[in-house]
């Protein structure tokens, strides 16, 4: 086993001295970025939700959309593109360590020629593994019309190289899936007595979401996706937008605190019987829900000020409405865990991103992404 493999697999992140331990990831950062760079380049796919949605909704006339300030006030261009951040998001950092180029959003009239072989974004803001997530943003893209985007789009792929070169490009690539939290935040726990609450107690609604979070997973393999990182939900009642609307004292909200307990145990439990049954670690799980808690839990260690409040946003803990010029707006966003009532901040992503890449097995299951790249660059 190569150095690269055994530094991946031991190293993790912890809340030691904040200035020393974020100096010796983004050292580690440089080390990953030129050991994977010497590799051949491989395609990146993003579907899912808000959290890795890089302006798809921008092209859509919907709500759920951040293409106006602040959003964006940190990102490289200085202006807002899509992302639900202040600067870069976790695709955009997962990508930035192998090569400088974050693939476009689908619905981007500029993905084309070449640059449809770097990959794509499906990724649209409010969906959810159910259909009926999201009802109230209208128009987005919805996860069986991303799957159809991921045929359409190794249709054009074939027309530029060739079937036989599609099909490769397709199963090297590394394909990312963030879904779930809206299905809880934005379908269960919308509305007092929502549809969904009374069809199903909590229960008995996380395994129907991970039966059909199945059917999800099974129709990308099926499409060609041979490495697929899943993330599981974060820590949906300590959010600020939750904290606002539940909580009286800054404690998380019980209930989607509950769900979120549920949920990501048996999504990773699903993971791993996918895995068992196609005979390959296929499946990659990030439990994102405990990467969040280590910083929510203990902000400081991390450098952060507060994981209460918002960066961005109105009301109790900055968590109510959108982030909009109005908006509260705190001078230095490194210093806040979220950037708006819903979403991490980016140095938050970057935290996250260093686990995913490097975490051990309390965060990453069967194995962190590094040790995965590490191990298919000497495939």
């Amino acid at each position: 086993m190569s150095t690269f493999a055994k530094m991946a697999m031991t190293s993790s992140l912890t809340p030691t001295s904040t200035t020393t331990t974020l100096s010796i990831f983004f050292s580690l950062f440089l080390i990953l970025g030129v050991a994977i760079s010497q590799t051949e380049a491989r395609a990146f796919f993003v579907f899912g939700d808000s959290l890795v949605d890089s302006g798809n909704n921008n092209y859509l006339a919907t709500t759920a959309r951040a293409d106006s300030p602040p959003y964006g006030i940190d990102y490289p261009t200085r202006r807002a593109t899509g992302r639900f951040s202040n600067g870069l998001n976790i695709p955009d950092i997962i990508q930035q360590i192998g090569s400088s180029e974050s693939p476009l959003p689908y619905l981007s009239p500029e993905l084309n020629g070449q640059r449809l072989l770097v990959g794509a974004n499906f990724a649209s803001a409010g969906i959810g593994i159910l259909n009926d997530t999201g009802i109230q943003f209208i128009n987005i893209v919805r996860i069986p019309q991303q799957l159809e985007y991921f045929r359409q789009y190794q249709s054009r792929v074939s027309a530029l190289i060739g079937e036989e070169s599609t099909k490769q490009l397709i199963n090297q690539a590394l394909v990312l899936m963030t879904l779930g939290g809206n299905d809880f935040v934005n379908n269960y726990y919308l509305v007092p007595n929502s549809a969904r609450s009374r069809q199903y107690a909590l229960p008995d609604y996380v395994p129907f979401l991970i039966s059909e979070y199945r059917k999800i997973l099974m129709r990308v393999y099926n499409l060609g996706a041979r490495r697929v990182l899943v993330t599981g939900t974060g820590p949906l009642g300590c959010v600020p937008a939750e904290l606002a609307q539940r909580s009286r004292n800054g404690e998380c909200a019980v209930e989607l605190q509950q769900a979120a307990a549920l949920f990501n145990p048996q999504l990773t439990q699903m993971l791993q019987d996918l895995n068992s049954e196609l005979g390959s670690n296929i499946f990659i799980a990030a439990n994102t829900q405990q990467m969040h808690i280590d910083f929510i839990t203990n902000p400081q260690a991390y450098g952060f000020i507060t994981s209460k409040v918002a960066c961005c946003g109105q009301g109790p803990y900055n968590g109510l409405g959108l982030c909009t010029p109005l908006s509260n707006l705190c001078p230095n966003r490194d210093l806040y865990a979220f950037w708006d009532p819903f979403h991490p901040s980016e140095r938050a992503n970057k935290i996250i991103v260093q686990q995913i890449m490097t975490g051990s097995s309390e965060y990453m299951n069967p194995m962190n992404l590094s040790t995965i790249l590490a191990m298919d660059s000497m495939a």
